[in-house]
């Protein structure tokens, strides 16, 4: 928990990253980043997103068309999923050697059996999609799916919070997850479902969740308002810099979408067509469309 001395800290922190954004929006251009939307990227993030383009050059070359899948949790979470869609989609994890399978809770316990073995873990989501429980429910959230096999947590900030100011609920909110995480190994995401938020508070959930120790920040749910832009992923590599992973998520349903996101600084990507990503970055004519809804 937050004492006063640390919670001004980071209030000046989120103000330094504000300002500095705000001086970037000054000197900026024309947007030359062509993402996935036409205008997901405003003239105010240029120098951001050229930022992050050119520091997660490497990420994005470096992994080559033989990277891509290890770089996707394959992803269903609609709420009528069936035993057979989730065995489907391990199946596929397994073939296509993916990061993870992004499964609802109900679902770890099912999927980590059938992925035992394979090399690819198996990630769940905690206060989805809402983040409108409370830290206590969270965090036992948290150790139920660890307890059941998940290797990683994918959770919702208590976004009501952030945008009344409340920074110390916040804080509290993602620290109840990261620490049963950092005890077991597990790595930790934080959803700050960034269509509901403007910069300022962007900013400020991602130096939260920074300071709380997350492994992760991620834009979206895929349940929102909308979904990931490369505006968004890059103003948050900027903020979390190189010692955090950025999760894109929402919206990403092709091979140029992924690389835009990884271009303006992604290094993992939650989608439900990940087989047809991986096929299209093979050359292969995509034979399977991924499961609706991500």
């Amino acid at each position: 928990m937050l004492n006063p001395q640390d919670l001004q800290r980071l209030v000046e922190m989120i103000t330094e990253e504000v300002v500095a954004a705000q001086r970037a929006a000054t000197a900026s251009g024309p947007c030359a980043c062509h993402a996935v939307q036409s205008d997901c990227c405003p003239d105010r993030l240029r120098s951001v997103v050229d930022a992050g383009a050119t520091r997660l050059g490497l990420h994005a070359t470096g992994a080559g068309v033989s990277g891509v899948s290890t770089m996707i949790d394959h992803t269903l979470l609609k709420a009528d999923a069936t035993r057979e869609e989730i065995d489907k989609l391990c199946r596929e994890a397994a073939e296509f050697h993916f990061a993870t399978v992004c499964v609802n809770p109900a679902w770890v316990a099912h999927a980590a059996v059938r992925l035992r073995g394979s090399g690819v873990g198996v990630c769940s989501v905690v206060g989805f999609p809402l983040g409108a429980t409370t830290p206590d429910v969270k965090q036992y959230e948290t150790r139920r799916a660890i307890y059941d096999g998940a290797t990683e947590i994918d959770m919702v900030i208590n976004v009501g919070a952030l945008k009344s100011g409340d920074l110390g609920t916040v804080e509290r909110d993602i620290e109840a997850v990261v620490e049963p995480c950092r005890q077991c190994g597990v790595v930790s995401k934080v959803i700050i479902e960034a269509a509901l938020l403007n910069d300022e508070q962007k900013i400020a959930a991602c130096t939260l969740s920074k300071a709380a120790g997350a492994d992760f920040v991620k834009t979206s749910t895929g349940f929102g308002p909308g979904g990931a832009t490369a505006a968004d992923v890059a103003l948050m590599r900027r903020v979390v810099g190189d010692e955090m992973g950025v999760k894109a998520a929402g919206g990403v349903r092709d091979l140029d979408g992924l690389k835009a996101m990884v271009a303006a600084g992604a290094t993992r990507v939650g989608a439900s067509a990940g087989v047809k990503i991986v096929q299209e970055s093979r050359g292969q004519k995509p034979a399977v469309a991924g499961p609706a809804g991500y």
